[in-house]
């Protein structure tokens, strides 16, 4: 089986994985004639097989048939918890372990067959970066072996069972701390914090108050 023509990866411009990107789409090399990444799915030409990786635009089914095979990674046992940071919901809902699927994109959002699964599982002290780092190497993965089986692995993909459950984005004021709460009682809140973009933070006698977690050496 030959190597793909052309593979082309979409990440939003600020999104976390790019950092991680960089370092892996060099290993596409092995399954792909050439890579092409880009920040914006209006920029999207013909090719072959595309990964919407970071990436929370809304392509259009134009956008979309622009390639023959539009590939998602999402961080939950789909149908259940479509929608917005999977990772940080179940996080705060008190899971450790964390699905993590490739799927087909479809114009309805999170709803194609899926063509691979891994599970994160996680000790309850790891910290958003970590956590990252290790949802970014289950990307990758499965990526790689999507291509590694490329197109073979289109026979095997399983539709989406159960019912759906959505997760709303999250916002600033998701990250508020209760000052009257332990430390304790509000540590996962304190995990899934984004220091530079949305640090923890409590009110108190009228004025704001950041709180940013870091682990010591």
């Amino acid at each position: 089986m030959g190597r793909i023509p052309q593979v082309t990866v979409v990440s939003d411009r600020r999104n976390w994985i790019n950092a991680y990107l960089q370092v892996w789409l060099p290993a596409l090399k092995a399954y792909a004639e050439d890579i092409v990444w880009i920040h914006d799915a209006a920029e999207l030409e013909p090719g072959d097989v595309a990964f919407f990786l970071g990436c929370e635009q809304l392509v259009s089914p134009e956008r979309l048939a622009l390639h023959a095979n539009n590939l998602v990674v999402h961080a939950s046992d789909l149908p259940r918890g479509k929608g917005w940071s999977p990772l940080t919901w179940q996080v705060l809902e008190g899971k450790d372990e964390i699905p993590v699927v490739l799927f087909e994109a479809a114009e309805k959002v999170d709803s194609g067959p899926i063509y691979g699964r891994r599970t994160m599982a996680f000790r309850g002290t790891e910290l958003i970066d970590e956590m990252r780092r290790q949802l970014a190497a289950a990307t990758f993965e499965l990526c790689e072996e999507f291509l590694a089986r490329y197109p073979d692995v289109l026979r095997e993909g399983v539709t989406q069972q159960g019912e759906a459950t959505f997760y709303s984005r999250r916002g600033p004021a998701d990250s508020r701390l209760d000052p009257d709460r332990s430390i304790r009682e509000q540590f996962r809140l304190m995990r899934v914090a984004d220091n530079d973009r949305y640090p923890c933070y409590f009110e108190l006698d009228g004025q704001t108050f950041l709180v940013k977690v870091e682990k010591g050496r």
